[in-house]
């Protein structure tokens, strides 16, 4: 087991932390770097194209991959109610902290642990619970931050469009024009250290202000997240690598974008910036063990 423990350490994630330790060290050398340019190069122009490259390249079970969008979508919708009763119990505001509990990192953090942990597969697989987690997001996490519902948001993101066209090449016999693998391919290869960069820079200006309300979010988001995971791998029956990346997607920690949304929208991030930094640090020395599990 030990030895075991130490591979999945050292091969799986440690990448992930050495990438987003050349963010932070980077970010705490002062060195410049445009988040709000970068995370919109990568949003626009690496997610679709890693959505479009990794469905249409990847021989996967059509019913496997819809069925990993479903667990996306009841894992979210568990995090939400039981994240609203949580709140209510603790009297915290839903507008500020409900989306740190119902949205995890499963881009900047969820889908390298998928590729190192399980390979192309895997990244396919996270990819599917990937789109409809971010799907509801901008439909359900952007009107709860802001107290206001716009459908246009949903219609301006590009990866909605990459998972469309994915979806019909993956159902027809439509083959894929060459240029389009080619582009994408190359496009999409930049996208994930970039996110793990950018996920390290992130942590390095972040500050824990408010510990104890840091802790409840952080503490609430991984152990939902764990139990979820299991939960909804039962309820659908997935087995293998489904079941896996349906775990590891669920018990990322706090993403770094709802701090974003507590900021934009006149919440008070601090403690959601706190949140993000202490899950996840708590993450980390948990993955091993998690995906030790996962992977017997």
């Amino acid at each position: 087991m030990i030895n075991e423990v130490i591979g999945i350490i050292f091969g799986v994630v440690s990448p992930v932390a050495i990438c987003a330790l050349i963010g932070f060290i980077w970010a705490k050398r002062g060195g410049p770097f445009d988040t709000a340019m970068v995370t919109r190069l990568v949003t626009n122009v690496g997610v679709p194209s890693l959505v479009f490259s990794t469905i249409v390249n990847v021989e996967i079970d059509q019913q496997q991959f819809f069925r990993m969008g479903l667990a996306a979508l009841l894992s979210t919708i568990g995090f939400l109610l039981v994240g609203w009763v949580i709140l209510r119990i603790l009297r915290m505001p839903s507008q500020t902290y409900l989306n740190p509990i119902a949205f995890a990192n499963t881009g900047n953090m969820g889908l390298p642990l998928c590729l190192l942990a399980f390979g192309e597969q895997g990244l396919a697989l996270g990819i599917a619970y990937f789109v409809v987690n971010v799907l509801l997001l901008v439909s359900v996490g952007i009107p709860i931050a802001s107290n206001r519902y716009r459908p246009a948001d949903i219609l301006r993101q590009p990866f909605i469009y990459a998972a469309g066209f994915s979806v019909f090449f993956l159902l027809s016999d439509v083959p894929v024009p060459q240029v389009a693998l080619n582009t994408t391919k190359l496009l999409s290869n930049f996208t994930i250290p970039l996110m793990l960069i950018t996920l390290g820079v992130s942590l390095a200006r972040l500050k824990v202000d408010d510990f104890g309300k840091s802790s409840i979010i952080a503490a609430g988001r991984l152990l939902m997240g764990v139990a979820a995971g299991f939960g909804v791998a039962a309820i659908l029956g997935l087995t293998g690598e489904a079941r896996a990346v349906v775990i590891i997607m669920c018990s990322m920690p706090v993403a770094v974008i709802t701090f974003l949304l507590a900021e934009t929208y006149g919440g008070d991030g601090k403690p959601v910036a706190g949140a993000v930094v202490i899950s996840t640090l708590l993450a980390f020395p948990i993955l091993p063990l998690l995906i030790w599990y996962l992977k017997m």
